[in-house]
C-alpha cells in the first residue's frame, strides 16, 4: 500500500515541457510513479486534484529565515504560498559560525540591516550552536515545516576569525587562509556556499559598515577556491541596483566567477522607474561573465516595496543625508528631523535621484502606526503626494509630522522598484536573470513579501498572460534547484522528493499582509496568506492544507553534496 496518491491533477512538473493529467504516487519521501492514467493502487491516503495544477514546491532562493526558525520552525508564511525550500544566510549577514562572545554584534547586523526586530531575536535566538554544521544541526533538531539551503554569511565567518578586528579592516593572508579553513568545513558539514554585500547601505551593529564590507580579494579568492575544489556551491552578492555597474564590482564579479568556477547570482537586476530596458546597460557590461553556470543575476516579479519608521530609517539610506542618521541615537535623530537644514538637504537629495525625483512622494504611503489617529489616516491609503497636496502642505514636512505625532511609529512604504508592468516584464521573460528576492524574514514588523510565488502565478500568468504556467512553475522551481545544486528538487519526477505545490490556477493569490503578535515577547510583524493553494507537501507529508496546517514538521536542514538515488 501507497503512502499517498494525489490524483487527477494537471502536472506541470518544473522542467517547461507541457502540462498533462496524471496522478503522483508517493511513498515515504519520495515520488514513486507518476502516471497518465487514473492509478488503481490502493493509498493510505487519497488526494483529489481534479482542477487543481500540480508542481514542484517554489524555491525561494532569497530569504532571512535565518533566526526565526528558533520560534517559527514552520518558517511562515512562504509554505502557505506554495514554497518547500528556501535559501538563507543572504546578503552577507546571518548566525553562523557564530563566536560567543560576538553573539550581540551578529544580533546587531540583523537589526540594522534587515530590520529584525531586536527584542524578538533576543529573546528567541537560543545559540544552540557555534559552528556552521552545529547550526544546521539545530535546525534539524528544533523540527522545521519546510527544507533549508544555508549559504554560509561572510561577515559571521570575518567575526569568527578576526574577532572585533573584522569591522575594521581587510584580513590578513594568515587570517583569509583560516577563514577558507572553517568555510571548507562549514561546506563539508552541508553548506551550500556563501554570500556577501558590497551595498553602502549596509551598515550593522552601532551603525559601523558591515564586517564583510571590509574584506578585501584576498580573503573572496581564498573562499571562492573552496567552492572551485569542491565542485560545488554557489555564490550570492548583494551590489548597488543601479544601471550601471562600476570597475571595482565588475572586477569582484569577475574574480568570483573565474576563481570559483562556480555560479553567482547579485542583487539585483532592475529597470530604471518609468522605463522596460535600462536593466540591458548593466548585463552588457557583464555579458562575457554572464550564463547559467556562471553569473545569473537575480531579480523579482514583484513590486519591491520597503517599509520603514523613523526610529529605522534603513531604506532611507538611499539619500546621502540619511547615511549618517544610521548610527544615531533616538534623541540624536529627533534632533535632526527637527532640523530644517536636514531636511532641505533631504529635498534636495530627492532631486539628485534620477530614479526617483520624478515621483518620490507618489511612491510613498502611510500604512500603519501605533495610534489610533495614525491608523485612521493610514486608513485612506493616499500616497504622501496626495495628502500633502489636500492639506497643502510641503511632504517631507508632512511626513516628519505624521512621524512625530505618533511617536516615531508611524510606518510608510515606499515603492522603489518594479512599480509598474513596464518595468517588470522585460526582466521576468529574460532567460538570464533568476526570479526571487522575497526577502521573507526580513523586515517583519514592516513587510511581508513571502507570496512572490503566488503573485508571479496571479500576475504574470492569469492576469496578464505574459508567461505560460509551464515557464512560470519552471523559472520558480527548476531553475532555483540547478543554481544552487539543491539535489533531488525543483522537478517531479519518480525517485525524487516528493516536495509539492496543489493549486487552483483560477484563483491562486497572495491576499494582502496583515499584522499578527506572535513574535517572542509577543511583537508585532506582517504575515501574509494566499488563496487558492490547496496544498503544499514536503519531503512526502501534507504540511499545508487550504490554508492551515496539518501537524508534521517534515522540513529538512538541507546539506550540499548529497547524491540522490
Amino acid at each position: 500500500m501507497h503512502d499517498l496518491i494525489i490524483e487527477g491533477g494537471t502536472v506541470v512538473d518544473g522542467t517547461g515541457a507541457p502540462a498533462y493529467t496524471g496522478d503522483l504516487v508517493i511513498d515515504a519521501d519520495r515520488i514513486t510513479t507518476i502516471t497518465r492514467t487514473r492509478s488503481t493502487a490502493r493509498a493510505r491516503r487519497r488526494i483529489k486534484a481534479d482542477g487543481l495544477t500540480v508542481t514542484p514546491g517554489f524555491i525561494d532562493p532569497h530569504t532571512h529565515y535565518d533566526a526565526q526558525f528558533c520560534w517559527d520552525g514552520l518558517l511562515t508564511s512562504s509554505p502557505e504560498h506554495g514554497v518547500t525550500t528556501v535559501v538563507t544566510g543572504n546578503c552577507g549577514v546571518g548566525l553562523a559560525p557564530a563566536r560567543p562572545d560576538l553573539h550581540d554584534v551578529l544580533i546587531g547586523d540583523l537589526v540594522h540591516v534587515e530590520g529584525m526586530p531586536e527584542e524578538a531575536l533576543r529573546r528567541g535566538v537560543d545559540w544552540r550552536w557555534q559552528t556552521f554544521g552545529e547550526y544546521l544541526d539545530a535546525m534539524d533538531a528544533g523540527g522545521l515545516g519546510i527544507n533549508v539551503a544555508g549559504l554560509v554569511a561572510m561577515t559571521p565567518l570575518r567575526h569568527w576569525v578576526m574577532g572585533a578586528a573584522a569591522r575594521e579592516r581587510a584580513a590578513t593572508p594568515a587570517e583569509a587562509a583560516e577563514m577558507a579553513s572553517v568555510f571548507r568545513q562549514a561546506m563539508q558539514d552541508g553548506a551550500f556556499g556563501f554570500s556577501t554585500t558590497v551595498l553602502g547601505i549596509h551598515v550593522g551593529h552601532e551603525g559601523k559598515p558591515l564586517a564583510c564590507r571590509h574584506a578585501d580579494h584576498g580573503e573572496y579568492r581564498a573562499l571562492a577556491r573552496v567552492l572551485n575544489e569542491l565542485g560545488r556551491g554557489a555564490i550570492e552578492l548583494t551590489v548597488t541596483p543601479t544601471d550601471t555597474v562600476s570597475e571595482a564590482q565588475r572586477e569582484l564579479l569577475a574574480l568570483l566567477v573565474e576563481e570559483s568556477g562556480r555560479p553567482v547570482t547579485y542583487v539585483g537586476s532592475f529597470n530604471t522607474p518609468g522605463t522596460g530596458d535600462t536593466y540591458i546597460q548593466k548585463m552588457a557590461a557583464l555579458t562575457d561573465l554572464t550564463g547559467r553556470d556562471r553569473l545569473v543575476p537575480q531579480t523579482t516579479c514583484h513590486p519591491i516595496k520597503f517599509q520603514f519608521h523613523l526610529r529605522n530609517p534603513f531604506i532611507l539610506g538611499l539619500f546621502e543625508c540619511w547615511r549618517p542618521v544610521m548610527a544615531m541615537s533616538l534623541a540624536d535623530k529627533v534632533r535632526t528631523y527637527r532640523s530644517p537644514e536636514f531636511r532641505e538637504q533631504f529635498r534636495r537629495d530627492i532631486l539628485k535621484n534620477e530614479a526617483l525625483r520624478a515621483d518620490f512622494w507618489d511612491r510613498v504611503r502611510l500604512v500603519d502606526g501605533d495610534s489610533a489617529a495614525t491608523l485612521k489616516l493610514a486608513e485612506s491609503k493616499h500616497t504622501v503626494a496626495r495628502m500633502a497636496a489636500d492639506a497643502g502642505r510641503d511632504p517631507v514636512d508632512l511626513m516628519f509630522d505624521i512621524a512625530f505625532a505618533d511617536e516615531l511609529g508611524a510606518i510608510f512604504e515606499l515603492v522603489a522598484l518594479n512599480h509598474d508592468a513596464a518595468e517588470v516584464v522585460p526582466l521576468i521573460k529574460d532567460p538570464r536573470l533568476l526570479i526571487g528576492l522575497s526577502d521573507a524574514g526580513a523586515h517583519v514588523d514592516m513587510m511581508c513579501d513571502a507570496g512572490y510565488a503566488t503573485y508571479m502565478l496571479a500576475r504574470w500568468v492569469r492576469e496578464q498572460k505574459v508567461l505560460t504556467m509551464e515557464d512560470a512553475v519552471r523559472r520558480l522551481t527548476a531553475e532555483q534547484a540547478e543554481f544552487f545544486g539543491i539535489p533531488g528538487r525543483g522537478t517531479l519526477k519518480p525517485g525524487w522528493y516528493a516536495d509539492l505545490a496543489l493549486f487552483d490556477a483560477a484563483r491562486v493569490r497572495p491576499l494582502e499582509s496583515q499584522k499578527a503578535f506572535d513574535l517572542p515577547g509577543g511583537g508585532k510583524r506582517w504575515v501574509q496568506h494566499a488563496e487558492g493553494v490547496a496544498a503544499t507537501v514536503v519531503n512526502g507529508a501534507v504540511l499545508y492544507e487550504h490554508g492551515e496546517h496539518q501537524g508534521p514538521m517534515p522540513g529538512r536542514a538541507l546539506r550540499s553534496g548529497e547524491v540522490v538515488q
